[in-house]
């Protein structure tokens, strides 16, 4: 990186709330995001220079497309800034914050807006699954006769790590409960106050229902209503904006590294071409550690935490060995350790995850970076890592077709 890129802050909505229940669209969370998230970092509209939006699917739920003019409307005082939208699937938001910082890094702006959003309640859920569908995959070639083509995938995926190394179904649901506790402390995760029993996290089919395969409910990400937003500046931006407030450089946040590789769309033709390989996705394997090479740190020992896409239990199974936290194949013996918790060696998902807090598809790479900025700023509250310096972030889009990578760090 050409200089370092820092995240002043920004805001995310509380992903419990079903928007169309409460009589609102989705230029009212991007107008609730932008306001909330520039008076939490006592910014004004007239001080951004561009913003960008990641989206996924608002032309399918909200007949709406054209979101980088739909942000102009939600909050007038934005017209006449740059602004695009960015679509990569799960991945999107973490598209606009590659997109906005190339843009700082270039010297064209200093300061930039990314906002994620996603309005997906607004429609019965068997109609949600099957508009994520085969739009994220490839349309017509995969999962033509599936009820639930992403549940049916990564219920795949699970099969492909028992097929190579073998795998306990009690390891990924250990998974889900870790999330699931975590969430209960975040106050914007969408289950916070959801009640379980111990059979919610068994083989119960009335308890925890099959989805798809290997997929019970309790597997699986929410689908759910929700943006963020965060704020990144160039490092001349940053440091007058911290001497206004009577703060150092080094008390803010910035992003350290990055990776980003795009695969083959089908999930069948990843898996193949991982035949004979230690790592069932190696693009994600190489995303990661173009991060940390970025970064300039030797791997996952040089890390706090990690925020990781858990769409499904097997997902995070996944990241776990990806991530380098054991060798491939032997993720059950970071859950079993207790490593992946908080207060473990690398606490994983600590906000609660995609299956805690909740999955507005383009919100999720900017609800990381801000989750990871809270981290190494200490201001995560009741679920703050302690000590936390360094966390990294793994965003995924499609059955790991588009992946990003962030490593983000305190400034000091």
């Amino acid at each position: 990186m050409t200089e370092h890129v820092y995240i002043l802050g920004g805001y995310q909505t509380d992903f419990s709330e079903n928007w169309a229940r409460s009589g609102r669209e989705i230029a009212d969370g991007m107008r609730e995001v932008l306001q909330q998230g520039l008076a939490a970092t006592e910014l004004t509209p007239q001080q951004l220079d561009t913003a960008h939006v990641g989206n996924f699917a608002a032309e399918l739920f909200c007949n709406q497309g054209h979101l980088g003019g739909v942000l102009a409307a939600a909050l007038p005082d934005l017209a006449g800034i740059p602004a695009s939208r960015h679509e990569g699937a799960c991945a999107s938001g973490s598209l606009a914050a590659l997109a906005a910082s190339a843009e700082i890094e270039a010297g064209r702006y200093g300061l930039a807006a990314v906002v994620g959003i996603e309005q997906m309640r607004n429609v019965p859920g068997d109609q949600a699954a099957k508009l994520i569908g085969a739009t994220a995959m490839w349309a017509g070639h995969e999962c033509v006769d599936v009820k639930y083509p992403w549940p049916h995938v990564f219920s795949e995926l699970a099969g492909e790590y028992d097929r190579r190394y073998g795998l306990k179904a009690e390891h990924l649901a250990r998974i889900a409960e870790i999330n699931f506790g975590n969430a209960r402390k975040n106050p914007n995760a969408q289950t916070r106050r959801w009640e379980f029993t111990e059979q919610s996290f068994q083989q119960d089919d009335v308890a925890n229902p099959v989805i798809d395969g290997r997929m019970r409910k309790q597997d699986c990400g929410q689908i759910t209503d929700g943006a963020a937003v965060v704020f990144l500046a160039s490092e001349a931006v940053a440091r007058e904006w911290a001497r206004q407030r009577g703060r150092s450089l080094n008390s803010l946040a910035r992003i350290a590294g990055w990776g980003h590789r795009t695969a083959p769309i089908t999930y069948d033709a990843k898996v193949k071409m991982s035949e004979g390989q230690p790592h069932i996705f190696p693009f994600v394997r190489a995303t990661i550690t173009d991060a940390y090479r970025r970064a300039g740190i030797s791997g996952v020992e040089q890390l706090s935490g990690i925020e990781t896409h858990d769409c499904f239990t097997s997902t995070e199974y996944m990241a776990i060995d990806h991530f380098g936290i054991t060798p491939p194949g032997q993720s059950w013996q970071a859950i079993e350790n207790g490593d992946i918790e908080i207060g473990g060696r690398i606490p994983v998902n600590p906000s609660g995850g995609l299956i805690g807090l909740g999955h507005p598809v383009g919100a999720t790479g900017v609800r990381m970076l801000l989750d990871c900025h809270k981290q190494v700023t200490g201001t995560a509250g009741a679920y703050q890592v302690d000590n936390a310096e360094r966390f990294a972030t793994l965003n995924v889009g499609g059955s790991a077709t588009t992946t990003v990578s962030f490593i983000v760090e305190r400034a000091s």
